[in-house]
């Protein structure tokens, strides 16, 4: 009699169905986990390199004023409209000036291009006939902040014959403070870090002129790159109201400045933010591009101030009732992509974080350098 041999199955070595649904949610669960960190990790890495870029910024202004007798002078301004510019100055109110990035670039990675602009003509994209395009929109990596969005958008430079050339913007997310005020365009002095040329009288400052303490005033301030869309309202916007409010605006340099001009500044604040929703899908009303470029020495582009505390809930302002420029009274404040506020470079040369619930008195007294305001280490 045949005896039969008995198979059983063996199971295979794979994973069933429910086993790898199992393993892909632990997988995914330690992913989530994980993330937050990573991200994190990232942004502490960008964020050290944005700390590094604006000491570097703030030492080489340190350069040129141990060279010059002084730091680079904002912008030029006439007292009275002057279309010939027959005071000799470059520009107005920034139109064609150089910035103090501009002027700050021989002290740093950028000599190469400083040494290939020719200073004596004019810093707009659309005066130099495109002789100097190249040297103007170069990306200097000192002048970005790697948590920030890159500046898109073009410059326009006439070649003088036939057509307009079109570069890329280089962006910049530093700017070099003038202050606590809102209009330093006339030829009153600013409360800030950089001064002004208004009839070819000389205003710059050297350290010696910055009594409240290198240690308590602001140089250079953070922002964010615009998102160059003007269909959306952005943190980093500049509402364009046209006019004045109250004392605030136009060529009112006292009232403009703080504190002198706190009486009427929540107002000016409530119209910018009321401005805010009318303003989309108008380039005259809605500016997205702050930290265009490092050239010109103007607000918006190389020069902010210290009105509000970083990424405040009011927008950015101005009042330029002509046009779309940026040449005209404007609070720009410091904002980033960096949780809780934004980097500052002092005029001692140190770099600090400047939280977003500083409140505004503190703002004040950090913008000014010969206010006489004493600022505690622990208000900010």
């Amino acid at each position: 009699m045949k005896c039969k041999r008995l198979h059983t199955r063996r199971r295979s070595g794979g994973f069933t169905l429910i086993e790898l649904l199992v393993v892909i949610a632990i997988i995914a669960v330690l992913i989530g986990l994980l993330l937050p960190a990573v991200q994190a990790a990232r942004e502490a890495a960008r964020r050290a390199q944005c700390t590094n870029n604006l000491k570097q910024v703030a030492l080489a202004l340190h350069n040129y004023e141990s060279t010059n007798g002084a730091f680079p002078l904002a912008y030029m301004q006439r007292a009275a409209w002057d279309p010939t510019n027959s005071d000799g100055t470059m520009g107005d109110s920034g139109w064609n000036n150089w910035s103090p990035h501009a002027l700050a670039l021989g002290y740093i990675e950028g000599a190469n291009i400083y040494n290939s602009i020719n200073f004596s003509i004019g810093s707009a994209d659309n005066s130099d006939n495109g002789v100097q395009a190249t040297a103007i929109t170069t990306r200097i990596s000192s002048f970005l902040c790697p948590s920030s969005t890159p500046a898109i958008g073009t410059f326009d430079s006439y070649d003088g014959v036939i057509t307009w050339i079109k570069t890329q913007v280089p962006g910049n997310n530093y700017f070099a403070s003038v202050g606590a005020t809102i209009t330093p365009w006339t030829s009153a002095p600013v409360p800030g870090m950089f001064g002004i040329m208004s009839n070819g009288g000389a205003s710059s400052r050297s350290i010696g002129s910055i009594t409240d303490g290198t240690s308590n005033t602001i140089m250079l301030g953070e922002w964010r790159t615009g998102d160059f869309n003007i269909n959306k309202v952005s943190i980093q916007d500049v509402i364009n109201i046209k006019t004045n409010v109250g004392s605030i605006g136009g060529w009112n340099a006292a009232t403009s400045s703080m504190p002198a001009g706190q009486a009427d500044l929540p107002q000016f604040l409530q119209t910018c933010a009321g401005a805010a929703a009318a303003s989309v899908g108008n380039w005259r009303l809605n500016k997205s591009h702050i930290g265009r470029a490092w050239n010109q020495g103007m607000l918006g582009y190389t020069l902010g101030g210290t009105i509000l505390a970083p990424n405040a809930t009011y927008p950015n302002c101005q009042m330029i009732p002509w046009g779309g420029d940026m040449d005209g009274p404007s609070m720009l404040n410091m904002s980033s992509y960096h949780p809780g506020g934004a980097n500052c470079a002092m005029a001692d040369g140190s770099v600090r974080f400047l939280k977003s619930t500083t409140n505004m008195q503190t703002m004040w007294a950090l913008g000014s350098r010969a206010g006489g305001e004493v600022v505690s280490s622990d208000a900010y």
